[in-house]
């Protein structure tokens, strides 16, 4: 993984902060080359092991450029199979579930009182400000981002200027949002909210797009949200894609 810590520091990170704060979240990655459907259950025993508030867990992606990406192609390493990643993305959800850990979001878990209120925040679509290098903030109809390099962010700000770059978004870009981001959660997409924010014409153009997912048991229409199923859960990406308006 070419991380830059091994798991002895990583351990000692958790037992350290543990002596200071009482309320902890941990990331864990599965779908990792070599792990093995029994070496995930130790780690997330493991996990367990902490009595950790918060606990997120993600599938491993490959992304360009980087050396996980140079080994699969050069055959050193095997790449992602989509069947270990179902596979361990359930029997992560099944052991947190059995310990009480609510799965609020896709790839989030969290014990009574301790869902995560940033990073609902944005799976809510709610306003926020970043402030410094590379920092993004959202004002419900636009969404901003600062200069990564901090040179030019230090000069920008002392010329009395804001180095930003701004998306103004359109009915389509909140509608696609809205999508995506409640299928994520348990929340799901509230049709009022689309109506409300959007117009009848988004919501029945939704209605009439999930039909066959709800159908198909991949989406279930609960008190006017629209809700991922079980089965739709791993697909979740997919059927956002098809939900979303193109023009």
């Amino acid at each position: 993984m070419n991380r830059a810590h091994d798991s002895n520091q990583a351990k000692k990170s958790i037992e350290l902060s543990k002596l200071f704060f009482n309320n902890i979240s941990i990331d864990l990655i599965y779908g990792i080359p070599g792990l093995t459907d029994e070496k995930w259950k130790k780690n997330i025993d493991l996990a367990l092991g902490y009595n950790l508030q918060h606990i997120s867990a993600y599938a491993l992606t490959v992304e360009p450029n980087t050396i996980l990406k140079k080994l699969i192609d050069k055959g050193k390493i095997d790449n992602i199979d989509d069947g270990v990643l179902k596979r361990q993305n359930q029997i992560i959800s099944v052991k947190l579930n059995k310990n009480k850990y609510l799965n609020y979001e896709l790839s989030s878990f969290a014990l009574k009182n301790y869902i995560s209120i940033n990073n609902s925040a944005y799976w809510q679509r709610k306003k926020y400000i970043g402030l410094g290098p590379s920092a993004h903030s959202f004002n419900g109809k636009k969404r901003i981002w600062n200069v990564s390099n901090n040179m030019k962010y230090i000069n920008s700000l002392e010329k009395n200027k804001l180095p930003i770059t701004i998306e103004n978004l359109t009915e389509i870009d909140v509608y696609n949002e809205m999508v995506m981001t409640g299928l994520r959660t348990i929340w799901g997409i509230s049709l009022d909210d689309i109506e409300k924010q959007l117009g009848g014409k988004f919501k029945n153009y939704l209605l009439d797009k999930s039909k066959v997912k709800i159908d198909k048991r991949l989406l279930v229409l609960d008190k006017k949200c629209l809700k991922i199923t079980s089965k739709g859960r791993f697909l979740s990406d997919g059927i956002a894609s098809d939900l979303f308006m193109l023009s």
